[in-house]
């Protein structure tokens, strides 16, 4: 199946199923049942069934899934059977936290370069990867074989970027700028936005109040008497 065709939402949850998968080799375990895994690290087992449909048959009737089998699956399934170069564009304290995080390394992706437009900055190091000059951005992308950019920039300069990015030839963008960016047919972007997260929550804990009305203030009527 072609990978336009799977969802977001599937992909996250292939992500889920191999970490929980390489807990439990890590604890000795050699098969599972889409039960068992569902009760383990509370997943729901048809949807476990229907995820892995899309890709084959990896199930056996009796056994579950071999881990290891699946997990050279998925790993394939996620393109993570190869390395991944990743750049980030934004050397301040977000993006330096990025690739400081070794995360990263345990799943193949290996950041390689830093950008930023502070010439104090340049020269650098973080995490063993050093911080260029984003005027040199094309030249540095291409020598490293850069094929993921990391977006760690202000809003306003976040749009501008993801046009050098595309120029370079980068075909995928983790964007943490407070900013929507748009994707192309060539270009994917996936924008993580914390200040969403966190009004996500802040809903969660308003509970029903603002649902049923009661914590809401009246609108307001401005029409005016005949």
């Amino acid at each position: 199946m072609k990978a336009e065709k799977i969802s977001e939402l599937t992909t996250n949850r292939l992500s889920i199923y191999l970490r929980c998968l390489l807990e439990l080799r890590s604890e000795g375990q050699s098969t599972v049942s889409s039960a068992a895994l569902a009760k383990r690290f509370h997943l729901n087992s048809a949807q476990i069934r229907k995820d892995l449909a899309y890709f084959g048959e990896f199930g056996i009737r009796g056994v579950g899934y071999y881990v290891d089998t699946l997990i050279d699956n998925l790993r394939t399934i996620l393109g993570l059977d190869h390395d991944h170069n990743v750049c980030i564009i934004g050397s301040g304290r977000l993006g330096t936290a990025l690739a400081d995080y070794n995360g990263f390394r345990k799943s193949n992706f290996s950041v390689k370069a830093l950008f930023d437009a502070d010439a104090k900055k340049i020269g650098k190091k973080v995490g063993g990867a050093e911080i260029f000059d984003i005027k040199n951005f094309q030249s540095v992308v291409k020598r490293n074989n850069i094929d993921i950019a990391v977006i760690a920039v202000p809003a306003d300069s976040a749009e501008r970027v993801l046009e050098l990015v595309a120029k370079a030839g980068i075909k995928a963008v983790m964007n943490f700028a407070p900013v929507p960016l748009k994707a192309t047919d060539h270009l994917k972007v996936r924008t993580v936005d914390l200040t969403t997260c966190l009004e996500s929550l802040s809903f969660f804990l308003a509970g029903t109040e603002s649902i049923n009305g009661s914590g809401l203030k009246p609108k307001r009527n401005t029409r005016r008497k005949r």
